[in-house]
């Protein structure tokens, strides 16, 4: 299952909404085939490792080792699991069941039935983290991040982008960013930072949709960095558009946008992840709101002092939310801390 796992994480960035899936088949304790999901509406990763024996007939009394439970529907490619069955496979072992309720158990169920040997591992491998909060709760896992200095400002004074992390850090973030479906930032953020919210530097057929929360969508100058590149935008305006925009631009309306609608209406799109990038009043929100499942924040060696921009700072949660520290890194000079909601 190991070798499995580190098959899956082949796909990184490449499958879209669909989740990660490795698989290893062995028989007479030897690899016969290995395999994974490479691209979003391919091969899934148990047919790509049948396709790599020599003949389909190897396959019979062999056992798959499979990080997620095979699918048992049709959708852009046929059941894995009715294919496991065709090819006479003796025995499964699943790391974990698909939380996806068009999968949830009926993969399991055409195996079994089938009378091939099935062993469930509970087990996920630290892979699909956000596929698999997303179908427990109905909502997309939210990431907050941040770079702050030691005494917790995000910006100097003024009305200029600070720049206080290292070249390590800014690699990390887009690392951050490539496996996000969404990010998010104010139009604050948008005046200020000029922003392209890019992952640059990283290769991805699937680049996060770029959203901006705005109360007018129209106010907004259309020499921002932001539609230099062709990866879709979203605004999140509060009042209808007059203008004509360009293919990869959405306007979505609603005079009530808040943290919880934007949750709502991303799991009504499907989608699994959002970064949520700043500014300062939309973190404060976010942490409001009590919609913030993870915290990455990249700490660096200076103090801005005085006036300068501190984290979140607007509406105040109505109780203190309790974190982990699950990771840290040194990043050059800087510090990433990593934490997740207890």
């Amino acid at each position: 299952m190991n070798l499995a796992w580190q098959q899956a994480r082949q796909g990184q960035g490449q499958t879209w909404t669909n989740p990660l899936v490795g698989v290893v088949i062995v028989k007479s304790g030897q690899i016969l085939a290995q395999g994974y999901h490479h691209h979003f509406g391919n091969s899934h990763a148990e047919i790509d490792a049948l396709s790599q024996l020599t003949n389909l007939d190897q396959a019979q009394g062999a056992t798959m080792y499979v990080t997620l439970e095979p699918c048992s529907h049709t959708g852009k490619t046929p059941p894995c699991a009715r294919k496991l069955v065709a090819v006479g496979l003796a025995r499964v072992v699943i790391g974990q069941l698909d939380p996806n309720p068009l999968v949830a158990g009926k993969g399991l169920a055409i195996l079994q039935a089938a009378g091939i040997t099935t062993r469930v591992l509970d087990q996920s491998g630290g892979l699909n983290r956000a596929y698999n909060f997303f179908y427990l709760h109905k909502r997309p896992l939210i990431t907050l991040k941040y770079a702050a200095s030691l005494d917790g400002k995000i910006n100097a004074a003024g009305n200029e982008r600070t720049y206080f992390t290292g070249p390590e850090t800014q690699n990390d973030s887009q690392k951050e960013r490539a496996q996000q479906q969404a990010i998010l930032v104010g139009e604050r953020t948008l005046e200020v930072d000029d922003p392209q919210l890019t992952v640059r530097k990283l290769t991805t057929d699937f680049p996060p949709r770029r959203l901006v929360l705005v109360r007018d969508v129209d106010q907004i100058s259309r020499q921002a960095r932001l539609f230099q590149s062709a990866a879709p935008i979203w605004f999140l305006s509060r009042r209808p558009s007059q203008r004509s925009w360009s293919d990869n631009v959405q306007i979505f309306v609603d005079p009530q946008w808040n943290p919880l609608r934007i949750s709502q209406f991303l799991a009504e799109q499907g989608i699994q992840s959002l970064f949520v990038e700043g500014g300062s009043q939309v973190q404060a929100h976010f942490m409001a709101a009590g919609l913030v499942d993870r915290i990455v924040l990249y700490l660096a060696p200076l103090l801005l002092g005085g006036s300068a921009l501190p984290i979140a700072q607007g509406i105040a949660a109505p109780q203190a939310l309790k974190y982990q520290l699950q990771t840290q890194q040194v990043l050059g000079d800087d510090l990433k801390l990593e934490y997740w909601r207890r």
